[in-house]
């Protein structure tokens, strides 16, 4: 086994892949002070909202007051880019990245973005141009990078052939979305091995959800693979909206807790993350998946877990 990474970059979703599954539209400025709370527990990467279409996803039509709210404030905020429209939109918004995401998956593809990869890679190099044109950095996901609820098995290729067009664009990072919770250990250390001896240059990241309760398993299997990026949500918020059984994400503090005790630095606040969680579940109105939240830090005192 090698040894582990010594500092971890964790980028926290819930904002996004977590607020984007809620049938509760939260307020503008709720969301504005979720993320200054993260920020202030030390969260220096947030994927703060999405580009996407108002109708479709109406939790996320405030995505530029968001980024105005959260702008300058100490954080990179990253935000998900469809097409050269969203692009656009988020340029003018001036955000700190753009994130640019396709399943590897045709079928999973086809649901979440009505229509298909090959359109989708056509579009491709109009979204680089507009991030280019306006300075701001540009980063991709690949999901059902480990299985797709619909096909089963994803060949290594389908997700290759993403990554590959990423990397033509000038991408400096990927990151690998286990969309349906259906990643391995032995499933990761086969898609990031194959991965790495195609594109040996290009940084990966790791997103997993907890469907199957293998998320952190799956974190461990790639911080022994030397990754040292990993996307969370706090809470546990989040899933798939076209994905059957797809529950949330891999959980912020519950992440941070394990890094602590494995001595792997993140630069957060663990105490201040549970309580930003216990805040969105009450903001929610439903209990929250995260076990850290529950329970305390391993050797906080009891009251602390009330």
């Amino acid at each position: 086994m090698r040894a582990l990474p010594r500092r971890v970059r964790i980028t926290e979703v819930g904002m996004r892949d977590g607020l984007q599954m809620e049938p509760l539209v939260v307020a503008t400025e709720r969301k504005i002070e979720i993320g200054l709370a993260l920020i202030e527990a030390g969260v220096r990467d947030i994927e703060a909202t999405s580009f996407v279409s108002t109708t479709a996803v109406p939790q996320l039509a405030d995505a530029a007051a968001v980024i105005a709210g959260l702008k300058g404030r100490g954080a990179t905020l990253r935000a998900l880019v469809p097409n050269a429209n969203g692009a656009r939109r988020a340029a003018a918004a001036q955000v700190d990245r753009m994130i640019v995401f396709m399943s590897a998956s045709e079928s999973h593809h086809r649901k979440n973005v009505r229509r298909s990869i090959a359109e989708s890679l056509a579009g491709l190099e109009e979204i680089a141009t507009v991030a280019r044109g306006a300075g701001v950095a540009l980063g991709g996901i690949v999901s059902t990078a480990f299985g797709c609820p619909y096909e089963g098995n994803v060949p290594l290729a389908a997700v290759a052939r993403i990554v590959e067009a990423y990397a033509q664009v000038g991408m400096d990072e990927v990151s690998l979305g286990d969309t349906t919770g259906m990643a391995t250990p032995p499933i990761v250390a086969a898609v990031v091995g194959g991965l790495r001896a195609q594109f040996p240059a290009l940084p990966f990241a790791l997103h997993f959800h907890n469907t199957r309760a293998l998320g952190l398993v799956n974190v461990m299997q790639g911080l022994e693979l030397g990754i040292d990026r990993y996307e969370s949500s706090i809470g546990g918020l989040g899933g798939c909206p076209f994905a059957p059984g797809a529950t949330g994400n891999v959980c912020t503090e519950d992440l941070l807790n394990m890094l602590n005790e494995l001595g792997i630095e993140t630069g957060m606040d663990l105490d201040r993350l549970i309580r930003v969680a216990r805040d969105v579940e009450r903001l929610l109105g439903r209990p929250l998946p995260g076990q850290l939240m529950r329970s305390g830090a391993r050797l906080a005192p009891a009251q602390a877990a009330t």
